[in-house]
């Protein structure tokens, strides 16, 4: 019996080749529903904002955000589950592949990628420089009177290696046309594709005809840069998301769950939930947020809070993921995980700040938005007029219209930026100083407020012993008992005297100190109530900073005072910014106390301490508010999104990795001087970049209209276009020789 095969389902044979988003779908606290998406096909912020313009309208959407670096995309919306699927046929519509946001997928697919434009590259490479070679031969017979026919066999030998090369390596630009197109919209691949295509097209046209005007060599060198250009741009995002990644890995360890009865099992962070008791052992990074049920320990927040010291966790205290404990296990009552989590919140700050951010477009990619356009709207009414009113053959009118598409080529404009930019980051980088975004030195010469991180930024971020009245014995003894332990404070005691051996039997007692137990009695180093020293002690009315105490049998017990010190030109770099009229700020997660002291030591008037990450992207969205443009200088974890919610920011070497990947620029070395630096060669490279695009747009103006009139040939305006950005190259060249 023939089986009866179901009626088509129009709804599935729409969706077919989709990816099914349903099960991925979630209810957020506010009843909303909520999906994470990666979206392929991203190039530039013209296609974020084609799909944010797409979904924002909607009346059912409540959020519609991309991320350019990370290509993740984060819908919210008022309805049933159903509605996704809808909402990524939209995006899908508009010629980009979507599929659920899986870290691992994306990685894999990157890899895919850049593989693929790394073959499309050595390809477009090799032929490039054989077909030069052969142009080169073509060029020199042009003046010598070299044959017709050996310039033709020369030509075909040009297409037999071009043409297969073009065919190759330009798939990926190809293919992303294709898409945009089908979809009845374009994208920037589109007049790239179309470049190529009718340069190499028309070369091979004036091959077969025998034809003088065969630029081979043109197509593929620029599908060639082209190419050098997306591979790199997809390396760049490749390592922010990357850096991303790994700090969510930190919360993403197995957690010890306490069940009935003590048991313990281990459990992947997203099978844990609310009200679970969770053990934290000594030298585990905690992976859930959560309130201490049981035990005493020191944690190393600064990932966090900025905050070079440990900080002592209690019974009722509360815990972040994240964090290291540092010295004895913890019990914990497990209040938040995964995407709830502190954590997690300070990725998706970092992602809406840089959202925003990549929002900016260069100046070079403004000016080509119209003057593309124009170009190619030109060349085109250049060609009707020379063929249906000029009394020319097609074939010369198109010649014409090409010389119009060859002189006008933005490469002068292209280069404008680029060329600074590359002569400004070799003459930064010998400073110690590693540019890593392209558009930071626009951002850098419109600055007028600079706002500081405290620790391991104006300061170096690990304390120091303070020069007191110490004796020697009591350091020797103190040195001793330190060089035992990891703490902080111990390690700084112990590089105090550091030819001072480790005594042997010392007890660490967590969230107390260090004790040694002799014929005489207790010694012991730690803190002022551990060490139950009296306010009537010299020493005990100083309050202010971080202290250890030394105690010992039969003798008086001795202050140990800590600082973080000031980077040594620290003084000098905020009085200098201030000498050139910008707003110096100091917003910090550390104690008031110790904020209050770094303000008053560097003169620096407005200044803000004990602030979550959130607070900072608020301070810097209220300067923004101002019309304020803000340079930020960080260094933790908690400053991430700050520096990704900035106008433009900076970061020490001894940085964390998220906060480098964040920041546009990252500095060597204890001094601060970079800061200087940086901002001085911006503010040059600014006003060359403005001079290489008069200098383009005077080369423009003058040339065109010789083209349009036919009186520049395709050879002579390729050489005036090389012309034209020498010129740039050479005016860029003086940022280099200037002191």
């Amino acid at each position: 019996m023939a089986l009866a095969h179901p009626a088509p389902d129009t709804a599935a044979e729409l969706d077919q080749g989709r990816a099914d988003v349903t099960s991925y779908v979630q209810l957020d606290e506010a009843g909303s529903r909520r999906l994470h998406l990666m979206v392929e096909g991203l190039h530039c912020g013209g296609c974020v904002r084609k799909i944010e313009s797409a979904l924002q309208p909607l009346e059912s959407v409540r959020e519609a955000r991309v991320n350019l670096t990370t290509r993740r995309m984060v819908l919210a919306w008022d309805g049933s589950a159903a509605q996704g699927g809808e909402l990524t046929r939209k995006v899908e519509d508009l010629g980009f592949k979507v599929m659920p946001y899986e870290p691992a997928r994306l990685t894999a697919d990157d890899a895919r990628q850049e593989r693929e434009l790394l073959r499309c590259m050595a390809v477009a490479g090799f032929a490039a420089a054989n077909v030069m070679l052969l142009s080169v031969a073509v060029w020199a017979g042009h003046v010598d009177g070299m044959g017709p026919a050996t310039r033709t066999l020369m030509h075909w030998f040009s297409a037999l290696i071009a043409m297969p090369a073009i065919v190759y390596a330009g798939r990926p630009f190809f293919r992303s046309a294709l898409t945009a197109l089908k979809a009845r919209t374009t994208n920037m691949d589109v007049p790239i594709s179309l470049a190529v295509l009718l340069a190499s097209g028309m070369s091979l046209v004036e091959t077969m005809n025998q034809g003088k005007h065969a630029y081979f060599d043109s197509a593929v060198m620029l599908l060639f840069f082209l190419l050098i250009g997306r591979y790199l741009d997809r390396r760049a995002r490749g390592k922010a998301r990357s850096a991303a990644e790994r700090l969510l890995s930190l919360g993403a360890q197995a957690v010890t769950v306490i069940g009935e009865g003590g048991k313990r099992l281990l459990l992947k962070p997203e099978q844990v939930e609310p009200g679970m008791r969770v053990l934290a052992a000594a030298g585990e990074r905690i992976a859930v947020d959560g309130r201490v049920l049981s035990g005493e320990s020191e944690l190393d927040s600064s990932l966090i809070t900025g905050e070079s010291l440990p900080r002592r966790a209690a019974e009722g205290d509360r815990v972040f993921a994240g964090t290291l404990n540092m010295a004895a296990p913890l019990t914990l009552e497990v209040t938040a995980t995964g995407e709830k989590t502190l954590l997690a919140e300070i990725v998706r700050l970092m992602e809406v700040a840089e959202q925003r951010r990549a929002r900016f477009v260069s100046l070079a990619d403004r000016m080509a938005r119209v003057y593309a356009p124009v170009v190619h709207l030109l060349a085109l009414f250049t060609f009707l007029g020379w063929w249906q009113f000029g009394g020319l053959e097609w074939q010369p009118a198109l010649m014409i219209a090409i010389a119009v598409l060859i002189i006008t080529c933005p490469c002068a404009l292209g280069l404008a930026v680029p060329a600074v930019q590359v002569i400004a980051s070799g003459r930064l980088l010998r400073k110690g100083l590693l540019l890593k975004s392209g558009t930071a030195l626009e951002r850098l010469a419109v600055v007028d407020s600079v706002v500081f991180d405290k620790t391991g930024t104006l300061t170096l971020g690990r304390p120091e012993l303070v020069d007191l009245v110490i004796e020697p014995e009591a350091l020797e003894t103190a040195a001793a008992l330190a060089a035992t332990s990891r703490h902080p404070l111990a390690r700084a005691v112990a590089r105090a005297a550091p030819d001072v051996p480790a005594a042997e039997g010392v007890k660490e007692i967590p969230g107390c100190g260090l004790l040694l137990e002799t014929p005489a009695g207790e010694i012991r180093l730690g803190s002022r109530r551990w060490t139950a020293v009296s306010h009537d002690v010299a020493g005990a009315e100083a309050e202010e900073g971080p202290e250890l105490w030394l105690t010992r049998p039969g003798k008086a017990p001795q202050r140990f005072g800590f600082t973080d010190r000031a980077r040594p030109d620290a003084l000098q770099v905020v009085a200098d910014l201030k000498r050139r009229g910008l707003q110096v700020e100091l917003l910090s997660g550390d104690r008031t106390p110790t904020v209050a002291a770094v303000a008053a030591e560097l003169d620096i008037p407005v200044w803000r301490a004990e602030l979550a990450p959130g607070d900072k992207v608020a301070r810097l969205e209220a300067l923004a508010a101002q019309g304020r443009k803000v340079l930020m200088v960080g260094d933790g974890l908690n400053d991430a999104p700050a520096l990704a919610a900035a106008s433009v920011s900076l970061s020490p070497s001894s940085a964390v990795d998220i906060s480098q990947t964040a920041a546009d620029a990252v500095f060597q070395g204890d001094s601060l001087t970079p800061v200087i630096d940086l901002l001085e060669v911006a503010r040059r490279s600014d006003r060359l970049v403005k001079q290489n695009f008069g200098l383009a747009l005077a080369y423009n103006v003058c040339a065109i209209p010789l083209a349009v009139a036919g009186f520049v040939t395709p050879l002579i305006a390729a050489a005036a276009m090389s012309g034209s950005s020498i010129i740039v190259i050479c005016n860029a060249l003086r940022l280099a020789g200037r002191k």
